[in-house]
């Protein structure tokens, strides 16, 4: 049965007119998006059938055009549509936090971080650079892969740091597992950038590993 034909108040879109975004399931808001289905299945049961196949909203999100267009029902528009809707995301919490007035609390940050990571596969470090009032600066990515105290060279910190004028720094590292706890190899890294930023007058803030989000500052780690 189209969406059309339901009830009123159970079409996602009047749905969410009348208690809001929050309370709608992922398939609800995904047919939103989608907002069309396909022969004998309504958007909505699109959106489960495609939630299903790729295990999540964010496999769904970062599936490849190829992967993506071989799932009954979608193509070229839908992913385009997708697409649009995580990159606006991602524009609209890097836009929140340069006008955060607490950029220093790790959760200011944490939703940025989780949408500029979303969908990355290897370890990355990135910095986000900061003026003297703890405004951003900039974000950039400064490392990929398997880290040790060896594939991480504090120059290259300092260099960056210095380009961007910044007056302190947050560093931050994505576990792809998923697990935010900070190995041991971690702290080392850690503290040898904090050294050699202290170097040069520039406070590291924090140093945050996105998973679940685990901040070394409020667990007393640095």
């Amino acid at each position: 049965m189209p969406i059309t034909d339901w009830p009123t108040t159970e079409r996602p879109r009047e749905r969410l007119l009348a208690l809001g975004p929050a309370n709608l399931s992922d398939a609800e808001l995904l047919a939103i998006l989608l907002r069309t289905g396909v022969a004998g299945r309504s958007a909505v049961d699109l959106a489960r059938d495609l939630l299903s196949h790729f295990g999540s909203i964010s496999d769904l999100l970062n599936a490849s055009r190829s992967n993506f267009s071989l799932a009954r029902g979608l193509g070229d528009a839908k992913l385009f549509r997708l697409q649009a809707v995580l990159e606006l995301a991602r524009r609209h919490f890097a836009e929140e936090l340069r006008v955060s007035p607490d950029i220093a609390s790790p959760q200011a940050v944490f939703r940025f971080l989780q949408a500029e990571f979303d969908g990355e596969t290897q370890e990355v470090l990135g910095a986000l650079y900061l003026d003297n009032r703890h405004r951003v600066l900039a974000f950039a990515r400064l490392f990929f892969g398997t880290f040790d105290q060896a594939a991480v060279n504090p120059r290259e910190v300092v260099r960056a740091v210095m380009r961007h004028n910044a007056a302190a720094v947050i560093l931050a590292q994505n576990h792809p597992s998923g697990v935010a706890e900070p190995s041991h190899t971690d702290r080392r890294i850690i503290e040898r950038l904090a050294e050699a930023l202290n170097l040069i007058d520039v406070r590291l803030l924090d140093h945050l590993v996105v998973g679940t989000c685990s901040s070394m500052a409020e667990r007393g780690l640095m």
